[in-house]
C-alpha cells in the first residue's frame, strides 16, 4: 500500500515538473502565405528572443501562459499567449499584417507672406480707370449697380510674419507601431475617452524622448505599464 502511494506521489510530482519545464516550440511566421524573414520573436515572460529564418521558421523555449511578441519594422505588432494545445501541436502559425504605407513627414516651421505694395498713385489710377467705365459717373444716368459696396484697405508699409506650428506626433506614432490596437483597453484598462489624456501624460515624461531616440518594443511597453500605474494614482 505504501509502495503504491509513493509511486502515485512520484508520478504526480513528475507530471507537475514536466508541465512547468520549458519546451522548445517550433513555429512559422507568414504574411498572406508568404514566409517572413528576420521577424523578431520575443518571449516577454522569459525575457528571451530569436528571429525567423528565410523560410519564416523559428524555435523558442516556452511554457504554458508565456507571452510571445512578434515584431517587424514593416508589419503590425502581434502578440500571442501560449496554451497547452500550442505546445502539444508544436507547429505555431503566425500571420502578420503589413502596415499601411505612410507619406513622408513634412514639417513647416515658418511661412512668410509679403504684402502687396500699392502706392497712393496706384490707388488713384485704379479709381480713375473704374470711374471712366462707370455710366453714372459720365452721364449721371443710373445703371442700378451697387457702388462702393466693398472697400478693401491695403497696408502700405511693414511686413507681418505668420508662423505655422506643426505638432510633434512622433511619440504617438511610436506607440501605435509598438502596441496592438486593443492594448490600451485590454492590457492597460484605459477607457477610450482617457486614451488621449494618457498618451499626453506619458509624453510629458522625459523618458519618452529616450524611447524616440532608441525605439524598442519591450522598452516601450514596459514604459507604458509603469506610467499606467502612475496614471491610476492620479484619479
Amino acid at each position: 500500500m505504501k509502495v503504491k502511494l509513493l509511486t502515485t506521489i512520484s508520478f504526480l510530482t513528475y507530471q507537475l515538473s514536466i508541465s512547468q519545464t520549458e519546451k522548445l516550440l517550433q513555429g512559422k511566421v507568414l504574411s498572406n502565405k508568404t514566409p517572413l524573414n528576420k521577424v523578431e520573436v520575443i518571449n516577454k515572460t522569459a525575457k528571451t528572443s530569436t528571429t525567423t529564418n528565410e523560410l519564416g521558421e523559428f524555435s523558442i523555449l516556452v511554457k504554458e501562459k508565456d507571452s510571445l511578441l512578434f515584431f517587424s519594422k514593416n508589419y503590425l505588432f502581434t502578440r500571442l499567449k501560449i496554451t497547452t494545445k500550442d505546445i502539444e501541436n508544436n507547429n505555431l502559425l503566425v500571420n502578420m499584417i503589413l502596415k499601411p504605407e505612410e507619406l513622408n513627414e513634412v514639417i513647416i516651421n515658418k511661412v512668410e507672406f509679403d504684402k502687396v505694395k500699392i502706392s497712393a498713385d496706384n490707388v488713384a489710377d485704379i479709381l480713375i480707370s473704374k470711374n471712366a467705365k462707370d455710366l453714372f459717373w459720365n452721364t449721371g444716368v443710373s445703371d442700378n449697380s451697387i457702388r462702393e459696396a466693398l472697400r478693401v484697405s491695403f497696408p502700405l508699409k511693414g511686413k507681418h510674419k505668420k508662423t505655422i506650428e506643426v505638432a510633434d506626433d512622433r511619440f504617438k506614432k511610436l506607440i501605435i507601431s509598438a502596441c496592438p490596437a486593443d492594448f490600451f483597453l485590454k492590457n492597460l484598462k484605459i477607457k477610450p475617452e482617457e486614451k488621449e489624456l494618457f498618451i499626453n501624460f506619458c509624453e510629458a515624461d522625459p523618458k519618452s524622448k529616450i524611447l524616440l531616440e532608441h525605439p524598442n518594443v519591450l522598452a516601450t511597453m514596459d514604459f507604458l505599464y509603469a506610467k499606467n500605474e502612475e496614471f491610476k494614482k492620479l484619479k
